[in-house]
C-alpha cells in the first residue's frame, strides 16, 4: 500500500486488533502479566484484572492465551452472556465436551478436570468482558470455582473486566463470589515516557527492516500524542494512526504536531458521536469555556457592587452611571 511505503513499513503499527507481536512490555502492564501466569501456576482459583476501556485488557488476554502450553486446557471466553446455563455450556463448548442437558454440564465438565488432573495437566478459563457476566453469570463463575480437590482446584479462572466489574462485586449477593476472588489487579494508563516509548516501539516492530528504522514522530510530536492520550493505548492507536494519515495527506515523511493536533481534531468529533469520549486535559479544551466563566465572574462582582452603591447612596435615580457603563461593555461582549 502506498500509505505503508511512505513510511517504510510492512504493517500497520496501530491497529486496534491486540497483537502479541507489537506487545509494548510497559511496567505496570508486564508486573500483571507477570502476576496473573503466577497465580495461574499456583492454581489460585480466580484472578481479577481490571482496568479501564482501552487499558490493554485484551491484549493481555491474548499472551496468555499464547503463553499456555499443551498441557494446559484454555476456555477462552470474549463475549459472555448474564446466564447460568449458557456460562457452564460455553467452557465445556471450549474444552471439546458435548453436553445434552443444561444440567449434566458440571457433571461433564468436573469429569473432565479430574482426568486431565491426574494427567498431569491444567485448565484455564480466561473471561474477557467479564463485567457483561452480570450477577447471574457471576454466581455461575463461583460454582465453576468449586470444582477441586482435597488439595487444589481443578479449574483456574481469569476475569478481565471494566472498573463496573468491580462496581458489581461490591454487592453484598455476590460477596461469595468476591471472597473467592485470591487475587485482583489493576491495569492504568501508561506514564508519559512509557507511552512515548510505546510509539516508537510499534513504528520500529511494524518498519520494513527495525534495525534500520528511521524516528517516524518527531520528538514534540510524540509528547503531544502521549499527552493528549493520558496513556491510554487504545487512544494511541486512533491518534497514532490519523497522525500518520495526515503526514502521508500532507506528504511529510515525518509527523510533527500539526499532524497530531489535525488528528485529536478528527478523533474528537468522533467521540462525540460515541459512547466513549477521547481523553483531553483543560489545556485542550475549548477556551469559550474560561472566557465563559470569566464573563459570568465578572457580571456577579458588578452587580454585587451595584447593589452595594445604591443602597449606601440611596440614589433614586439609580445605578451609578460607571457601573452602567461596564455593564454595557459585558454585555457588549457576551452577545459576540
Amino acid at each position: 500500500m502506498p500509505y505503508l511505503a511512505h513510511f517504510k513499513l510492512a504493517e500497520h503499527p496501530f491497529s486496534l486488533t491486540p497483537d502479541t507481536a507489537l506487545y509494548f512490555p510497559g511496567q505496570v502492564h508486564q508486573e500483571v502479566y507477570e502476576s496473573v501466569r503466577y497465580a495461574i501456576e499456583r492454581g489460585e482459583g480466580i484472578v481479577k484484572v481490571s482496568g479501564e476501556v482501552g487499558t490493554g485488557k485484551s491484549m493481555l488476554c491474548r499472551m496468555l492465551l499464547d503463553a499456555t502450553g499443551r498441557e494446559t486446557a484454555v476456555a477462552y471466553l470474549n463475549n459472555p452472556r448474564n446466564d447460568e446455563e449458557w456460562v457452564a455450556r460455553a467452557v465445556c463448548r471450549e474444552f471439546g465436551l458435548e453436553v445434552g442437558l443444561a444440567a449434566d454440564s458440571y457433571d461433564s465438565l468436573n469429569k473432565f478436570l479430574i482426568q486431565k488432573h491426574a494427567e498431569g495437566a491444567s485448565a484455564v478459563v480466561i473471561v474477557d468482558e467479564a463485567q457483561a457476566l452480570g450477577e447471574t453469570g457471576l454466581e455461575s463463575i463461583r460454582l465453576l470455582s468449586n470444582l477441586e480437590t482435597g488439595k487444589r482446584k481443578l479449574l483456574q479462572i481469569v476475569l478481565f473486566g471494566q472498573p463496573e466489574l468491580d462496581t458489581l462485586l461490591l454487592r453484598y449477593d455476590l460477596r461469595q463470589v468476591a471472597q473467592r476472588i485470591n487475587f485482583s489487579f489493576e491495569l492504568k494508563p501508561l506514564t508519559k515516557p512509557e507511552a512515548i516509548g510505546y510509539v516508537r516501539y510499534r513504528v520500529k516492530m511494524a518498519s520494513r527492516d527495525p534495525d534500520t528504522a528511521t524516528e517516524v514522530f518527531s520528538e514534540k510530536a510524540l509528547s503531544a500524542l502521549a499527552h493528549a492520550a493520558r496513556g491510554n493505548p487504545r487512544w494511541m492507536n486512533i491518534l497514532g494512526d490519523k497522525s500518520l494519515l495526515a503526514a502521508y495527506a500532507e506528504g511529510a515523511t515525518q509527523v510533527r504536531p500539526k499532524h497530531v493536533r489535525e488528528a485529536l481534531q478528527e478523533a474528537r468529533q468522533l467521540s462525540m458521536r460515541s459512547r466513549h469520549k477521547l481523553p483531553v486535559g483543560w489545556w485542550r479544551r475549548p477556551a469559550s469555556y474560561a472566557l465563559t466563566t470569566v464573563v459570568m465572574l465578572s457580571c456577579a462582582a458588578v452587580l454585587g457592587a451595584a447593589m452595594y452603591i445604591a443602597i449606601s447612596q440611596r440614589d433614586a435615580g439609580g445605578i451609578h452611571p460607571w457601573l452602567s457603563e461596564k455593564i454595557a461593555l459585558l454585555t457588549r461582549r457576551m452577545n459576540e
